[in-house]
């Protein structure tokens, strides 16, 4: 037999079981939602203690640590000996007694305004 929606509408509910839920809902929706807030509360209350047992226990660090400690001295140690491992192996490269002098390059002076320098004149 097919549904037809006219039956529905004029409101024949011989075989169909549709009895308006409530506005709170069903008696399992109740049950599902107090269990949810009671869920909420607990995980709230132990986040709280959580916090309190991490700051008491911050605070009594803090009291244990002294406020100001005497510098620390250090003796004046001289630098341990330059090495050259290549040397200690024996294998050492070629290279001049003396270094040779390199040029330095002649560096111009840094521009400091937005305008250009005047050309060069040659007269």
């Amino acid at each position: 037999m097919a549904l037809d929606p006219r039956e529905i509408l004029r409101g024949s509910r011989e075989g169909i079981d549709t009895a308006p839920a409530p506005l709170s809902g069903t008696r399992a929706q109740r049950i599902q939602r107090l269990q949810v807030g009671i869920a909420g509360l607990t995980v709230m209350v132990l986040m709280v203690g959580l916090a309190d047992i991490i700051i008491s226990s911050a605070q009594q660090n803090q009291v244990a640590v002294p406020e100001d400690l005497p510098p620390v001295t250090t003796q004046d140690v001289p630098p341990p000996p330059s090495r050259d491992p290549l040397a200690d192996a024996g294998v050492v490269p070629n290279l001049p007694a003396e270094p040779e002098a390199t040029a330095s390059p002649v560096l111009a002076p840094p521009d400091t305004g937005d305008v250009p320098p005047p050309p060069a004149s040659d007269d």
